[in-house]
């Protein structure tokens, strides 16, 4: 006699299920690590006497570029990890040779843009307006790092893809952490012992990657070696068609719509960065201050967001379930434990974190008392603009879940165009008019163009949700 209690969506099965936080937390570990070694940089950068704070205003303006490549790693990442699954799980071999060889021309073709705009930072950066030692500073570091990354970071995507589409995440996390401890060991020796200021910041992060990709490789290919054991004794059993599709195609149908959300971020912090730059001062040393400051609040905003975007990266996945299975409610649920949580995070992480130790991060991570009492200030935005990005990511992660990326984008390219960077000009522009700096207006204007994208968000997913309940009550013909 059969029994339904353990098949996939009944009761039982659903009371079994893992939650959104318990999915979240391997993903939260390797975020957190990960983004304690992303302020390495920074870390040496403040180090570097009688530049620390040009260096670190170097950094932070260099944040768009590397975004733009994130853009392009991930997009890429994603789209061959997907096809590479499908192949994997089907057993198609000939497909998958496609897909890794079609991988190697879309790297080769990302290598070279990226060398091409490695150049062009070269001979324009010192031509941007900056005080002098600032434009010398981003001269070195983004091209050493752009180019640097391009030769070695995009090569890692095929053994990462590899890895992952063998569910082997460990091997992803692992492949991260050495990459980042291989950095601070570069750093210490490049900037203590040999001296070599910005650049050596810039060749350790380019040189540590290289670590990571040899592990990566060494895991992908123990993975393949398996695969096509398995596959040769299938082989004397069954034979496939040969694969006739386009494998380039295959990977950009999701490769591009998946970078779109990292691209407009990039374009975000590009803009702010030229409105904090442009903001009205007597001096070029006066906007090299307010861009070290900007800078450590971006960053440090990014690092006490990692927690709350690993959760949106896990929601994707269990909202895919839920909706597949109809199950309205639990995605409310689990939507509202998200919630939940970015709000006890934020009240009982991020709030006393900068409200002890803020002004003590500020003073760590800049070079002059003119650089920190600035980025004192964005120590305390930084709860709030917390607070403000948290629905977004979590939120957008969902409707990719249920298979409805339009909303992620729409709001993506609204909370851009139409909110944060006119908000933050505003700010910028008006805010000594009303008797604050022009920094705290760039973080206020910032923070509440965030927040409205977000009740935007929200709103749209709760309308959503909404409709297909009703759809769902609705009695059929």
């Amino acid at each position: 006699m059969t029994t339904n209690e353990n098949k996939p969506g009944t009761d039982t099965e659903r009371a079994n299920r893992p939650g959104i936080l318990r999915l979240a937390l391997p993903i939260v570990i390797s975020f957190g690590l990960r983004s304690i070694y992303s302020l390495v940089d920074s870390a040496f950068a403040v180090q570097l006497e009688g530049v620390g704070d040009a260096s670190v205003a170097a950094i932070g303006f260099t944040v768009p570029l590397e975004f733009l490549m994130t853009a392009c790693w991930v997009g890429t990442s994603n789209g061959l990890t997907a096809q590479l699954s499908a192949a994997i799980g089907a057993g198609e071999s000939d497909r998958i040779e496609a897909l890794k060889r079609a991988t190697t021309r879309i790297v080769f073709a990302l290598v070279a843009c990226f060398l091409a705009v490695a150049v062009v930072v070269w001979f324009t950066a010192p031509q941007l307006g900056f005080e002098e030692s600032l434009g010398r500073q981003l001269q070195i570091y983004a091209t050493v790092l752009i180019a640097g990354q391009a030769l070695t970071a995009f090569w890692s995507i095929l053994p990462d893809s590899l890895v992952k589409a063998h569910h082997d995440m460990k091997s992803t996390m692992w492949a991260g952490i050495i990459s980042g401890f291989t950095n601070v060991l570069l750093n210490t020796l490049f900037v203590f012992t040999f001296g070599w200021g910005i650049f050596g910041i810039a060749l350790s992060t380019v040189l540590s990657r290289l670590f990571s990709l040899v592990y990566a490789q060494h895991r992908a290919a123990l993975h393949e070696r398996r695969r096509l054991e398995q596959e040769r004794h299938l082989a004397q059993t069954e034979s496939r068609p040969a694969f006739t599709g386009n494998a380039v195609r295959q990977i950009l149908f999701i490769a591009i719509p998946s970078a779109v959300s990292f691209v407009l971020m990039a374009l975000e912090s590009l803009a702010v960065n030229w409105i904090v730059k442009s903001a009205p001062s007597e001096d070029a040393h006066s906007s090299t201050l307010a861009l070290a400051a900007w800078s450590l609040y971006d960053r440090g905003g990014r690092f006490l967001a990692m927690p709350l975007i690993a959760v949106g990266v896990a929601m994707l996945p269990l909202v895919a379930r839920l909706w597949g299975e109809r199950d309205l409610k639990s995605i409310r649920k689990q939507l509202a434990v998200a919630g939940l949580f970015g709000l006890g995070y934020v009240l009982l992480i991020v709030t006393p974190l900068m409200l002890f130790f803020g002004d003590g991060i500020a003073d760590f991570f800049t070079e002059t008392a003119e650089a920190s009492d600035l980025a004192r200030s964005g120590m305390f935005w930084l709860p709030i603009a917390t607070f403000a990005f948290a629905p977004f990511f979590v939120v957008r992660s969902a409707f990719e879940g249920m298979g409805k990326p339009r909303p992620g984008i729409v709001v993506s390219a609204t909370r851009v165009l139409v909110l944060v960077v006119p908000l933050t000009w505003i700010g910028v522009h008006f805010g000594p008019e009303f008797g604050t700096s022009a920094l705290i207006g760039a973080f206020a204007g910032s923070s509440l163009g965030t927040g409205l994208g977000s009740i935007w968000m929200m709103l749209w997913m709760k309308r959503a949700l909404d409709h297909a309940e009703s759809a769902q009550q609705s009695p059929i013909p």
